[in-house]
């Protein structure tokens, strides 16, 4: 069975777990290390001869624009993590609007090609922020990975579906939606996606808890930041809880990573999305031909 595997490209400053250390009009000022992290990644890929979805911050994108276009190039997808990696739920409608169309502008124009795929950063479309569905539809996203049915300090929206499945908006729009990975335990649903619960967990049981989603006939999503495969990056002046949160591991992930890649088969989260019926063939590559030619007109009236 096909998993999908998916990266969140941001950097090691911008996480929430760090905020607390770093104003966000300070990003420009810091090490910036996403670069070296990703090439990283897409030489191990290679390696493996796996395919992933890039999950693309667009501040991130705007400085970087060769690094989405190797990433593209290598034949991964590129889909929208936002723009500022603000938590949805702190935003208003308006304000998230604007940073949607924004990031997705800005990876239209670097790649050329529709982007209709959506991730929130810290998976903050939550109960209180199901307002975000709507805009993406409206802004020509037709899937969505940010919806963890857990509980959790940060994010999560409990009782929702644990598998992909087509979701409703408030609206009534339609949007393809891959929850992140979770194993059901007596009472309790645990998280077992990646990021910092595939370094927290033993190797040994993040293998078993995805091979068993397997196992019941269902695709996991694996999520991961190119900073999780950075062990020599700066350490910030957090408190305790955050600064485990972050660094826990850091220098066997890559490590477990690779042994993950040899054990399971992935590919990119629409392609997975697309083989289970959830996404129309046609939708993984563009909501419409209205996205394909605005990216195209913008591209065009770069040159």
């Amino acid at each position: 069975m096909r998993n999908a595997l998916t990266i969140d490209v941001e950097d090691y400053f911008q996480v929430a777990a760090l905020a607390e250390a770093v104003d966000r009009n300070d990003w420009s000022t810091m090490e910036y290390r996403v670069e070296a992290n990703t090439d990283r990644l897409l030489a191990l890929f290679d390696e493996h001869d796996t395919k992933a979805t890039f999950f693309t911050l667009g501040w991130v994108a705007e400085r970087s624009p060769e690094l989405v276009r190797r990433i593209q190039k290598a034949g991964h997808e590129i889909a929208s993590h936002g723009y500022s990696h603000q938590l949805i739920y702190n935003q208003s409608p308006e304000v998230f609007r604007e940073e949607t169309r924004r990031s997705k502008r800005i990876l239209e124009d670097i790649t050329g090609t529709a982007i209709t795929g959506y991730r929130a950063a810290s998976y903050s479309i939550t109960a209180q922020s199901r307002w975000a569905l709507d805009i993406l539809f409206e802004e020509g996203f037709t899937w969505d990975s940010s919806i963890f049915p857990v509980h959790h300090d940060r994010y999560g929206m409990p009782g929702t579906p644990r598998w992909p499945h087509a979701l409703t908006t408030d609206k009534g729009y339609e949007l393809a939606e891959f929850p992140l990975s979770t194993l059901k335990l007596p009472g309790y649903t645990l998280p077992i996606a990646g990021g910092g619960y595939f370094r927290l967990f033993p190797y040994w049981f993040s293998q078993w808890g995805l091979g068993s989603i397997n196992r019941q006939g269902q695709p996991f999503v694996f999520y991961l930041h190119p900073w999780e495969v950075d062990p020599g990056q700066p350490r910030l002046d957090v408190k305790w809880f955050s600064r485990f949160r972050h660094y826990n591991n850091l220098d066997v992930c890559e490590a477990r990573l690779r042994s993950l890649l040899r054990r399971f088969e992935f590919t990119s989260m629409s392609q997975v999305l697309t083989e289970l019926g959830v996404l129309p063939d046609n939708a993984a590559q563009g909501s419409a031909t209205t996205g394909q030619k605005a990216a195209n007109q913008r591209v065009a009236a770069s040159t």
